[in-house]
């Protein structure tokens, strides 16, 4: 009998991670674009530096600050008897922080499109920044949002480092598709090493084909 319990857990995990993403990618796009902050270049290449940073250098950062000697995490646990460290959650956690920046550049590449004509007509008619994000922006922005999100959802599923080291490798627990990958090769299951490969091949391929018909219908082509 085969385990599938890696495959559900991790897309338990993609999709909570992609939607914390999602609300903190597009809501970082939209006050970054919207508004010339103080050190804004600053606040845009921190945002994007998970994208470029070694999985285990973001696992030790998650680590200091969700760890029980963190102040995020000794926080959580005398307030809340929340432990993120060597949970599915901590792994959400993790999978999040590696997958927010392909959210938040294609929401503010989408945001940045938008015909400012549209939001000058609006301000005239008496719109709130909320009717402009809802009425205006959104709507038109929708497809690049939702292209980054899938690439999100994509790049959480294939998360191995960060992870790692923050949720561990617990069979049943915390062990997600990349990770069984990895304890499977050093265990010599071959067979199950590869039909899990596949099963993560495919569905990587699959919402890479629909993020770039997204991104193609957006730009008319």
């Amino acid at each position: 009998m085969i385990d599938l319990t890696p495959i559900w857990l991790t897309l338990k995990v993609a999709t909570l991670a992609t939607g914390l993403a999602m609300i903190w990618g597009v809501a970082s796009a939209f006050v970054l674009m919207r508004y010339r902050l103080f050190a804004s270049t600053w606040l845009d290449a921190a945002l994007t530096l998970p994208l470029v940073m070694p999985p285990t250098v973001l696992g030790y950062y998650l680590i200091v600050l969700l760890g029980r000697n963190g102040w995020l995490g000794r926080l959580l646990k005398e307030y809340f008897g929340i432990n993120l460290m060597f949970t599915w959650q901590g792994a959400v956690v993790a999978a999040a922080v590696v997958c927010m920046p392909l959210v938040y550049k294609t929401a503010r590449a989408a945001f940045e499109s938008v015909d400012k004509n549209l939001e000058h007509a609006a301000r005239t008619l008496g719109a709130t920044e909320w009717t402009l994000f809802w009425r205006i922006f959104f709507p038109l922005a929708w497809r690049g949002i939702l292209a980054g999100t899938m690439l999100a959802f994509a790049r959480s599923m294939g998360e191995f480092g960060a992870t790692l080291m923050v949720a561990g490798n617990l069979p049943g627990r915390t062990q997600t598709l990349s990770t069984a990958i990895y304890s499977a090769l050093q265990a010599g299951q071959d067979r199950y090493a590869n039909m899990l490969v596949i099963i993560a091949s495919v569905l990587g391929l699959l919402i890479l084909y629909g993020s770039g018909r997204l991104l193609k219908t957006r730009a008319g082509i």
